[in-house]
């Protein structure tokens, strides 16, 4: 293992895979049956210190990233969270600090919870798919009842104590199939960091899931909304992708894993201490070990780890690599390139980016020049970005 000490992100599943919703495409909820517990409960105090303790060890600092995810997080207890922060505290070294990051549905979050997230300076990202119809079609409780008046009352309750929640919403064939009213019904949230995740789910027969988006379908959902962003949105509302393609123009690199070269930064501890490469390789194959058998740096460093991230981009086919857009979408995400083909949703990547691209481009150039969004956003509708 090397001696130096790079940047990563620890995915932290307190709960497993346990959670009280139950998607249609969701990926994870299976992953239990990979526990070393007979049953998923909750990260004891102990591993909790563990993880705490040899992920600031392994870290460059002076910041310690964790996103604490699931299943569904929040499952642990808000008491889980106030000892997690006092460890963070107990351990981190003078002048360095702690980034925490809750992915939640939202369905437990209350005033009491709110408080606490805003007071400890938690990000928040919350999973909605845009408006009501589409969410429900694919995002009931354990009951079968709908969830998104609750999961709105969660954004109300987040804005109330002054958090600004970052919205995921997935791209599935629902969403993809209403893509105004998707952007219409986030924006009206009041949010203003939107995530788009493309959900594909391959079948043991080889087919693809109903609620599987396709290339075009994804490609179209992406076009309609870059445009509805450049002519509304633009200062009000960042789109990830967006902003991570005007960060590669900007001749930085990607902080997206699945638009990097390489992945293998953002290792997977599950309730039982298990390490893994990736959310998305949470089986035996990409089993690591766990925290009580080895430490988080030994896991970084090892040659399964190392393996795991240079493979998204040794495994490229040429078709990849010559590419001209290769630069912005580094090949996607593995999950989604079968048996060492080019990426599943390549074709609608395609698309948007040779339509974004120019355009980015000259919102960048505007921009430099001292123009505001709005001076902008005129041009545009006047027909005069070019």
């Amino acid at each position: 293992m090397s001696g130096e000490k790079r940047p990563f992100v620890v995915m932290a599943k307190p709960v497993g895979s346990r959670c009280n919703m139950l998607c249609s495409y969701c990926y994870y909820l299976e992953k239990g049956k990979y526990s070393s517990h007979r049953k998923q409960g909750r990260m004891s105090n102990a591993l909790l210190e563990q993880l705490i303790e040899q992920a600031i060890a392994a870290s460059p600092g002076p910041e310690v990233s964790f996103v604490w995810h699931g299943g569904e997080p929040t499952l642990a207890g808000l008491g889980f969270y106030r000892r997690a922060v006092e460890l963070q505290k107990k351990h981190l070294p003078k002048g360095w600090q702690a980034w925490n990051n809750l992915q939640t549905n939202g369905l437990l979050l209350n005033k009491e919870w709110c408080r606490f997230l805003r007071e400890n300076r938690f990000d928040v990202g919350l999973s909605i798919d845009g408006g009501e119809t589409v969410h429900d079609a694919n995002r009931r409780d354990l009951g079968g009842r709908p969830t998104y008046e609750r999961v709105r009352q969660a954004v109300r309750l987040l804005h109330d104590a002054g958090i600004q929640p970052d919205l995921l919403c997935t791209v599935n064939a629902a969403t993809a199939a209403d893509p105004e009213g998707t952007y219409r019904a986030l924006e009206e949230l009041g949010c203003v960091w939107v995530q788009f995740m493309p959900i594909v789910v391959k079948l043991p027969e080889g087919s693809f899931s109903a609620e599987s988006v396709t290339p075009e379908g994804y490609g179209d959902f992406l076009c309609r909304v870059f445009d509805l962003w450049v002519h509304s949105g633009l200062g009000k509302l960042d789109i990830q992708l967006f902003a991570e393609t005007s960060r590669i123009l900007a001749g930085g690199q990607a902080s997206l894993c699945w638009m990097a070269p390489q992945c293998g930064r953002a290792p997977v501890v599950e309730e039982d201490g298990g390490v893994y490469a990736c959310d998305h390789f949470v089986d035996p194959e990409h089993r690591l070990g766990t925290l009580d058998g080895k430490e988080l740096s030994d896991l970084l460093g090892c040659s399964a780890m190392e393996d795991f991230g240079r493979a998204k981009r040794e495994n490229l086919p040429a078709e990849c690599t010559e590419c001209p857009w290769y630069r912005f979408c580094g090949g996607g995400c593995p999950k989604d390139r079968f048996k060492g083909s080019s990426y599943y949703l390549c074709g609608g990547l395609k698309r948007l980016f040779a339509h974004s691209v120019p355009v980015l481009e000259r919102l960048m150039e505007l921009s430099r020049q001292g123009l505001g969004p709005g001076t902008i956003m005129k041009r545009i509708s006047e027909g005069n970005l070019i």
